[in-house]
């Protein structure tokens, strides 16, 4: 097997806590930790939501920003203009920007950005009018999470592109949709039953984590996804329901930091004997 240096996806998310000064300092601090890009999440609410959805309480209060769930994720939410302007922020950094994208709005806004990759977030990947605009509309990398995913719709989103010629557009991510994830439930595997199926047809293999620590991120580049996204945040006991499965930038720094290590790690022996060994051999070898 081939490595390549893994891809740090810093998952910003709603993390930002509605405030674009935050955003920034999360991509900066993402920056200093080591990612290479950072990634938000762009809803439109009234679309995606029922009336009734819209107008419930949300169902953790203690996380809310607003006295219903549709004002809450609204308040969170940056417009266009806003994605823009951290876009640029990130790419002056030397950053990767991208997002997901939870409706066909949504989509529109994000590519008229142009980013190097959009995401398809697990909740959506079978929402074909998203699927269709962006194999039609949009030029880069489709990054697509598997989690909450039967095979039989996983079968269906891989025939989709298959049919357009477009599977080399795609990077897979094996995912599980829980906040946090137990390590029972991270089934690690299924990075290496996409990889068996799809290594040779598709783009990429990622690993999108909701588990605690830096342990199976590890072990995921490892059995051979190169693209590894965790939820960022600055501080786990803020305000919000993914905080708790996101990593500080301490967890990011030695993520970035072992993930670096493990590439450097990874390859055969290029002679016998390393230069390395030579003194130890002369030293410590038994001599008959």
């Amino acid at each position: 097997m081939n490595y390549e240096a893994a891809n740090v996806i810093a998952e910003i998310g709603c993390n930002h806590k509605g405030d674009i000064n935050i955003a920034k300092n999360l991509i900066k601090t993402a920056y200093e930790c080591g990612a290479n890009i950072v990634k938000f999440q762009k809803r439109s609410n009234k679309e995606l939501l029922t009336k009734e959805q819209y107008n419930s309480p949300h169902p953790n209060p203690i996380h809310a920003y607003g006295d219903s769930y549709g004002a809450h994720r609204e308040f969170l939410e940056f417009n266009i203009d806003q994605h823009f302007e951290l876009k640029k922020y990130a790419e002056n950094l030397g950053l990767i920007y991208s997002s997901s994208v939870w409706d066909l709005s949504s989509a529109k806004e994000i590519v008229s950005l142009n980013p190097e990759f959009i995401k398809v977030p697990s909740a959506c990947n079978n929402n074909f009018e998203i699927l269709q605009f962006l194999s039609q509309q949009y030029s880069g990398k489709i990054h697509i999470s598997l989690g909450m995913t039967t095979k039989r719709e996983e079968k269906s989103l891989i025939d989709f592109f298959t049919k357009k010629n477009q599977l080399k557009r795609l990077v897979i991510y094996a995912c599980t949709s829980g906040y946090p994830v137990s390590f029972d439930d991270v089934c690690m595997l299924e990075i290496l039953r996409l990889k068996n199926n799809l290594a040779d047809k598709v783009y990429g293999i990622g690993f999108s984590g909701h588990h605690l620590g830096i342990a199976v991120d590890i072990a995921a580049y490892t059995l051979g996804a190169n693209w590894i996204e965790r939820h960022f945040t600055l501080d786990r006991t803020w305000k919000g329901t993914d905080h708790s499965a996101s990593l500080e930038p301490t967890g990011l720094k030695k993520l970035s930091r072992d993930l670096q290590a493990t590439y450097k790690c990874l390859s055969y022996k290029e002679n016998d004997l390393l230069a390395v060994e030579i003194p130890q051999r002369d030293k410590l070898k038994y001599k008959k």
